[in-house]
């Protein structure tokens, strides 16, 4: 039998008991705490660092190669670990910090509003139901049948709770109808509530929303779980491929965040998580098809195809979603292996098929949907844009958590600083990296492929990837050392920018149309919220075009999927954009080395 040893993940405060022998990274998923792990836990990220006092360190497995390789000697003194490649032989305590963490950290919920005739998939019905007696032995069901007028279908699971919740209501009650049968028998008055989430593959954005009245009554954003297993889409379908139950795992991981996310939202606005009737679910294909648990290897490997495309309607309860007995899940139409739901549900949101002159839209993230409205014509691509605009691979990067350094401005070779709510710094986000970048270039302290100029560049540190630019020193930082910007991490946002670049000006060259054609440019998603759009179109991410053309929309990916909920008009046109859009692969196109090499330069 495996024995099991104690450890405690502070400053969280997170204890448990985990088999004895395997990696403090498992151990952190096994124990709820949300650690970073962007290469899905085979050393090569070193986002999982995590610190271990001297009276613990014999508690863990030797210093690996894959450890000396990524942390300095200096940090190894200091008890830094990669939580993957430390494995557990007994009790410890393990100081998890703060770049290191997941969890608390800014998730972007609003989106621009699109207005929409509320015609909701799921109906009321107020009944009044007589009693039985011993002369009327009518079941319950039928009883709810009379009583609406007309013959209906009555879930199992509302069957099995309709007795005690009929004669405690006093047989008064409000049936919910979705087409032909009941989905739900609520308490007497109580409101029509759906949910409406967007699975993103690192955030969540939920929303709780009165069917009746189309209010939105909550709003909340998470972490996506899955992160622990992998940041990238093909790290987590490797994971899903080679490890054992790997699928599984992150199945449930998928249904754990958003179940506490409806949980969330029902705490703040005061409701019961079973009083929602209906829900509707937007992802890219992996996060809908790793929800769903439908296999991935189709996905993995040439020519990527999904499984299923066409809109899905699921009991929430076969997904692990906490709501109404006989709710269902609406899942939105994929468009092909890497364009999915969410951007779908951007489309419908920014109403894109009825654009009338030309108009781009840039959902930035892990992965970036690219669509081009012009002539009539839809045209739509995924970059493999990478999680570096999300902090990732940067040695001080770190997602929009409290610390997080945001903004960026070299004024007379000076470096100013903002952070994510004022807190002390404690690394770099992606919105702060890109600023980096581009003030690093215009102050000309870089040269157009991303090098350091040999004249007038202030002096450097010399650090493990070669000189660093000091952002924040050592006095100001809350690390107690200085948080520095490396060539290395400059090519990191080179390649993110490139990518999406690439893909951008791919459409263009498909439509037939020039950058300057662009009559609107349109960016969503939680990063594009955040970016200083003249920075990004400086370095090449955006198109040149006058700042009036660009537009911050927010997470429209959340706003289609709202839509979807209140209105059943609005998922038959989800299903007809989905049909319409042209999908671009860019791996395959010609075009795409040659683009992505020019869009390699500053």
């Amino acid at each position: 039998m495996t024995s099991t040893v104690a450890v405690l993940f502070q400053p969280l405060g997170r204890r448990g008991q985990v088999p004895a022998g395997i990696s403090v990274l498992e151990a952190a998923r096994r124990l709820g705490v949300g650690l970073s792990g962007v290469c899905g836990g085979r050393g090569a990220c070193g986002t999982c660092r995590v610190v271990i006092s001297p009276d613990d360190r014999d508690a863990l497995s030797p210093v690996s190669d894959p450890e000396r390789e990524r942390l300095g000697e200096e940090e190894i003194a200091g008890g830094v670990r990669l939580a993957c490649r430390a494995f557990i032989q007994r009790a410890l305590q393990v100081f998890v910090p703060p770049e290191s963490l997941t969890a608390s950290q800014r998730t972007q919920v609003e989106g621009r509003q699109t207005p929409v005739r509320i015609d909701p998939v799921v109906v009321p019905a107020d009944l009044h139901l007589s009693p039985p007696t011993l002369s009327d032995l009518r079941s319950d069901a039928e009883r709810i049948r009379d009583g609406l007028g007309r013959p209906v279908r009555v879930d199992l699971e509302v069957l099995r709770h309709s007795p005690p919740s009929l004669r405690g209501w006093d047989w008064a009650t409000r049936a919910v109808l979705r087409g032909d049968e009941v989905v739900a028998l609520l308490p007497p008055g109580t409101p029509l509530i759906g949910v409406a989430v967007d699975l993103g593959t690192t955030k969540l954005a939920g929303y709780l929303l009165n069917l009746e009245t189309g209010e939105t009554l909550a709003s909340a954003g998470a972490m996506n779980p899955q992160l622990a297993y992998g940041e990238d889409v093909m790290v987590r379908i490797t994971y899903a491929l080679q490890e054992p139950e790997g699928a599984e795992r992150l199945r449930w991981a998928a249904a754990d965040g958003l179940a506490r996310l409806v949980v969330d939202l029902c705490n703040q606005a005061g409701l019961q998580p079973e009083h929602i009737v209906e829900a509707v679910v937007v992802g890219n294909t992996a996060m809908h098809h790793l929800y769903l648990g439908l296999p991935v290897r189709p996905l993995g490997l040439a020519p990527y195809v999904p499984v299923e495309s066409a809109p899905l309607d699921v009991r929430a309860r076969e997904v692990g979603l906490p709501l109404a007995p006989g709710a269902m899940v609406h899942l939105l139409p994929n468009v092909a292996g890497f364009v999915g739901a969410d951007h779908v549900a951007a489309l419908l949101a920014t109403r894109m098929d009825e654009a009338d002159r030309p108009t781009l839209l840039l959902d930035i993230g892990t992965n970036t949907e690219i669509c081009l409205a012009v002539g009539g014509n839809l045209f739509s691509c995924s970059a493999a844009s990478g999680p570096a605009l999300e902090g990732a691979h940067i040695r001080f990067g770190m997602r929009a958590a409290p610390g997080a350094v945001e903004r960026v401005r070299i004024i007379e070779g000076r470096v100013y600083c903002e952070t994510v709510e004022g807190a002390p710094p404690v690394g770099i986000c992606g919105s702060g990296v890109l600023d980096a970048v581009a003030e690093l270039r215009s102050a000309g302290f870089l040269n157009g492929r991303g090098g350091w100029m040999d004249t007038d560049c202030p002096p450097l540190l010399s650090g493990d990837n070669g000189p660093e630019f000091v952002l924040v020193p050592a006095e100001s930082s809350g690390l107690g050392r200085a948080i520095t910007i490396s060539r290395k991490d400059i090519g990191e946002i080179q390649l993110a920018k490139a990518a999406i670049a690439a893909g951008w000006q791919i459409l263009l060259e498909e439509a037939g149309i020039r950058e300057s054609d662009l009559a609107r440019v349109l960016v969503a998603g939680a990063f594009g919220t955040y970016i200083d759009i003249g920075h990004a179109i400086a370095i090449g991410l955006l198109p040149r075009l006058p700042l009036d053309r660009f537009e911050q929309v927010g997470n429209v990916a959340g706003t289609g999927a709202r839509m979807a909920l209140l209105s059943r008009a609005e998922r038959e046109r989800a299903a007809r954009l989905a049909r319409r859009v042209r999908y671009v692969e860019l791996t395959v196109h010609p075009s795409f080395r040659e683009r992505f090499a020019q869009a390699l330069r500053l």
